[in-house]
């Protein structure tokens, strides 16, 4: 009777109901954020992760402009329905060098974590140029002008200078390459030493192509097909082991 009794004045004393309440959210504050100061990194480590190349990172900056975030998520959650339609879950590692991330809070399409490699290019540009062409049920707008609109990359360096700054890490040799290096993974035809220069710098996985099928000029499609066939393939998950200690550091 005696505790109901107390319980009673505190939240009848609005000063003493908001010092305990005051109290009780530091001490789970301190319990929450205090281990944080011991780690080095919050993110495990895991193989095959990479800056996007200067045209995947076009493509992702397309991809942001066209609000693409508002319909698709890139969040596959520990779930098995998920994890049995979209593939294995999410990895905080996959998103470290997304500023911002798209995780996204709706789904209208489906989730795009592990688009990459799924389709062919030429599915994915006419899914782009005429959705219900494919899909009929789908309600997504047409995106036709990105064949038609040459890809605007003369600020490239620019671009990855300010990534480095939010701690993405491009070197030196990466920002001066920027431009050969876009060139290079949409017109593999051009030089093929350049293209071994390219995978050099960012790994195998960094494919050269004629994204959007035509070789004439290199438009926003070549970009936005680039980044989405890149989604979800640089970690090996036939390998990847969560509690080995290496990914634990």
């Amino acid at each position: 009777m005696s505790i109901w009794t107390h319980h009673g004045k505190i939240e009848r004393n609005a000063t003493l109901l908001l010092v305990l309440s005051l109290v009780t959210v530091s001490i789970g504050g301190v319990v929450e954020i205090a281990p944080l100061f011991y780690l080095q990194n919050t993110i495990e480590k895991v193989d095959g992760m990479r800056p996007y190349t200067p045209l995947e990172l076009k493509g992702r900056d397309i991809y942001v402009r066209e609000g693409c975030y508002l319909c698709h998520s890139q969040m596959i959650r520990p779930m098995r329905d998920e994890v049995e339609r979209y593939g294995h879950f999410s990895l905080a590692a996959e998103s470290m060098y997304d500023h911002p991330f798209q995780w996204g809070s709706k789904r209208t399409g489906p989730d795009l974590a592990r688009v990459g490699g799924k389709y062919s290019n030429d599915w994915h540009v006419q899914h782009l140029i005429a959705p219900r062409s494919l899909v009929p049920e789908s309600i997504m707008p047409n995106y036709s002008f990105l064949a038609e609109t040459p890809l605007d990359y003369a600020q490239i360096e620019g671009h990855l200078r300010a990534n480095v700054a939010v701690g993405v890490p491009y070197t030196e040799e990466m920002i001066a390459n920027a431009k050969l290096d876009l060139w290079s993974q949409a017109r593999p035809d051009h030089d093929r030493s350049d293209v071994d220069a390219l995978q050099a710098r960012y790994g195998d996985k960094a494919t050269a192509q004629v994204w959007d099928g035509d070789p004439s000029d290199i438009t926003e499609m070549d970009a936005m097909v680039a980044y989405l066939q890149m989604l979800g393939t640089l970690v090996d998950f036939s390998t990847y082991d969560p509690m080995a200690s290496e990914n634990l550091r």
